[in-house]
């Protein structure tokens, strides 16, 4: 049976946008085909709503309503643009490599004196080329939900890096998302690492505006292999406009004895979800993953994490905290499923909200689904004010009612923070929690 799906005038511009960037899209025959095919699959769904369970608390239906057209190919103003911004958030000690309004800028990045076994290349000359294995892991994400199948549809550039077994790489790799452009656009890009056996690397990804961009949306995403034996230490901070929009979706799958360590601080953007899937297929292997939110005014931030260990002998942790004032929101769905194989699974979960302000909104929904036996999991939600009588000790030692609470906030925060294991990168999120902070008081 054929159905036919009525558009309104949203999904018309839409489908029109699509119609004209197909063909300047990187990738044809069969890319372009699975291309179209995700297309249709988000047309099919449209944006995400409240009676989907996983996207319960972040409506984009009521929230963004539309996709804003894509963003052109950054010219010469919108990339001086990107290296004035890239100077206020310089990261010295990291091989940076840029993407602006979508498109990698290479006089932006540094690609030279690439470390052996490091091999770093544009999505748009993956998807051009006759790389068949790696378009197959780069579409691999799952397409059912909406925002992952618009994304394969209109991605336009990324990176694409992957490490040989046994590599030494001697900087972080640095992501740099920026929005350059001074209409509001939709910047669509998917990257992928693929880290061997026994490498040791530490990849940052950064989301910022250029000077005069604020009313965007970022459509990202991002797929990550870590080999057997390997480590991976992740940090993400989203410090996207004020009136931003930040979806962004990752997969992230682990070899056997291998370990990932990931955390992420959301400050900007007006609405922002990160979801994650991270699937077990090696014994042996850990994942700590830690996160913080920091909102105010009416920010809106979805952190969603799905843990698959399917495999036995397995360990996670999960350590997430919000702090909310105004009317801000914040979202943190956390499911860890253990599947009947997965025995001597060690697996915890705890996620912790402070509200500054009696209209601030906090929803935690941690999640376990165990189907094995022989496990240790748990997990535990905690929702509060600060409290009041470690504030009346701080006061009574001279501080302001302001620097009192900006020191119990730094303590709240700082069990997730220190999870980063560079000190350097360490330091990056503490500034950045310092800025709001300042911002806030």
């Amino acid at each position: 049976m054929n159905v036919a799906v009525a558009k309104n005038e949203t999904g018309r511009a839409l489908s029109d946008a699509f119609a004209i960037a197909r063909n300047r899209l990187p990738g044809t025959g069969k890319v372009a085909d699975i291309r179209q095919r995700a297309f249709e699959a988000y047309e099919r769904a449209g944006l995400p709503h409240r009676r989907i369970e996983d996207w319960k608390y972040t409506d984009l239906r009521m929230m963004m309503r539309e996709i804003l057209p894509p963003a052109a190919e950054p010219d010469a103003a919108a990339l001086k643009r990107a290296g004035a911004a890239l100077k206020l958030h310089a990261i010295a000690g990291v091989r940076r490599l840029v993407l602006v309004d979508g498109v990698f800028a290479p006089k932006l990045s540094e690609t030279d004196n690439l470390e052996r076994g490091l091999r770093v290349r544009t999505l748009r000359e993956v998807l051009e080329t006759g790389d068949t294995a790696l378009h197959a892991q780069l579409f691999a994400p799952d397409s059912s939900d909406s925002m992952v199948a618009l994304n394969s549809a209109m991605m336009t550039d990324g990176l694409v890096i992957e490490v040989a077994d046994g590599a030494v790489l001697t900087q972080p790799l640095h992501i740099v998302h920026i929005a350059g452009g001074a209409s509001p656009a939709a910047i669509f890009t998917r990257s992928m690492l693929r880290i061997g056996g026994t490498v040791h690397a530490t990849l940052v990804e950064s989301y910022i505006p250029a000077d005069g961009a604020n009313a965007y949306q970022v459509h990202d995403s991002l797929i990550v292999a870590i080999g057997d034996g390997a480590r991976l230490d992740h940090v993400r901070l989203i410090e996207d406009g004020r009136e931003a929009f930040n979806i962004s979706s990752s997969v992230v799958t682990l070899g056997a004895n291998a370990h990932f360590n990931t955390f992420g601080m959301t400050s900007g953007s007006n609405v922002s979800r990160y979801q994650t899937v991270i699937a077990f297929a090696g014994e042996g292997s850990r994942v700590e993953t830690n996160g913080v939110n920091l909102l105010n005014g009416r920010q809106h931030a979805d952190t969603t994490l799905f843990l698959d260990h399917a495999v036995p002998n397995c360990a996670s942790r999960e350590i997430f905290r919000s702090v909310v004032d105004d009317r801000g929101h914040s979202v943190f769905q956390g499911r860890i499923i253990v599947r009947p194989k997965a025995q001597k699974t060690d697996a915890k979960m705890m996620t912790r909200a402070l509200l500054l302000s009696d209209e601030a909104e906090a929803d935690n929904k941690p999640e376990l689904e165990i189907f094995a036996d022989d496990v240790t999991c748990g997990h535990g939600a905690t929702t509060g004010a600060l409290d009041e009588s470690l504030l009346f000790y701080l006061r009574a030692r001279g501080l302001s009612e302001k620097e009192a609470q900006a020191l119990l906030i730094q303590a709240f925060v700082g069990e997730a923070i220190e999870s980063i294991a560079n000190d350097a990168l360490r330091e990056l999120a503490i500034s950045a929690a310092e800025r709001w902070l300042e911002a806030w008081g």
